[in-house]
């Protein structure tokens, strides 16, 4: 009878502990910046479920489309006995390669790691109906810190997809890309999604909607600040404001204020001035290109076996081995 494990290494009072922290550097330093994990609360999640339905936003779509024609290569090159997945446990895309790795015969257990137990918890249920031969070991966690916790359960492939690497600054990504290396033993594999640069006139508005749905997920953090620090934000003075970074090449998101004001926020006992049009950056979308990436996964220990991208050449998944 397969077997269902939750292994908790980050507890709500850690969360508790990280988002003080981060509120306050980010809120009083010059200029203002927060990191994009604390858009994630059940509002924020929900509304990112519905940004990746938009027209505009390419990158799920285009990341699905190559897992459709690519699994079954994925499954026949990786071997996998255990998918690693770094994020959402209970999407399409999860499916498409629990799938084809069980077509494959090799995969017998399922590793999802994210900082949510409860959502976490909701997916292991789901996947223990749909696949009930399928060992499902879930992991609290937060993948900068934890991936030297996860199990050895055969031979593994940690897959990091959705683009997510992007939103990691180039020192936090050399850092990740390494502690992924070291998690990991010769021959085992990365999967990691990237979006790539192409024209702004279409990763721009990825990132900026006709609907509002990206500037209302922007402002979310806002309203996770008033609730979890006692902060008094009016959320509906701050503007959203996407953005191409040309020379870093990133998008950039900013919450940008309306009109000059001081926001208290209670829990950590400060005062906050914003200037009129004074902006908080609360996330960078780095895009890439293959030999960027390629260089980067070289320097960490891994090789570049295989690359795919959508039709459109928008989206790239890379597979590559540790050396």
């Amino acid at each position: 009878m397969p077997t269902a494990v939750l292994d908790v290494y980050l507890t709500s009072s850690e969360a508790e502990t990280a988002l003080r922290a981060d509120a306050r550097s980010g809120l009083t330093s010059i200029p203002k910046v927060l990191p994009p994990k604390w858009f994630y609360d059940a509002t924020g999640s929900e509304l990112f479920e519905r940004i990746t339905t938009l027209p505009e936003y390419y990158p799920f779509a285009a990341e699905r489309e190559i897992l459709r024609a690519k699994a079954a290569r994925i499954a026949e090159v990786s071997r996998a006995e255990a998918l690693v997945e770094l994020g959402s446990g209970s999407s399409e895309k999860t499916r498409l390669l629990l799938d084809a790795l069980e077509t494959g015969g090799t995969l017998h257990s399922y590793l999802p790691l994210d900082v949510s137990e409860s959502a976490l918890r909701e997916a292991m249920d789901s996947l223990a109906v749909e696949y009930p031969t399928l060992a499902l070991h879930g992991i609290v966690g937060d993948f900068t810190r934890h991936l030297g916790q996860l199990p050895a359960q055969g031979k593994r492939l940690l897959a990091f997809l959705g683009g997510t690497i992007g939103n990691l600054l180039p020192a936090e990504r050399e850092a990740f890309l390494h502690t992924a290396r070291a998690a990991l033993r010769p021959g085992e594999q990365l999967l990691l999604g990237t979006g790539l640069v192409i024209s702004p006139s279409v990763m721009v508005p990825a990132y900026d909607d006709a609907l509002g749905v990206t500037a209302e997920f922007n402002r979310n953090v806002l309203r996770v600040f008033n609730r979890e620090l006692g902060a008094d934000f009016d959320v509906e003075a701050f503007s959203h404001v996407a953005l191409w970074n040309a020379e870093r090449e990133w998008i950039e998101m900013r919450l940008r204020a309306r009109r000059s004001m001081i926001v208290r926020v209670a829990e950590l006992g400060i005062e906050v001035p914003f200037a009129h049009d004074e902006e908080i950056r609360t996330e960078t979308s780095a895009k890439f290109r293959r030999h960027g990436v390629r260089g980067e996964l070289a320097a960490a220990g891994f090789e570049l076996t295989e690359w795919w991208t959508d039709s459109a050449q928008r989206f790239a998944l890379s597979l590559a081995t540790a050396r």
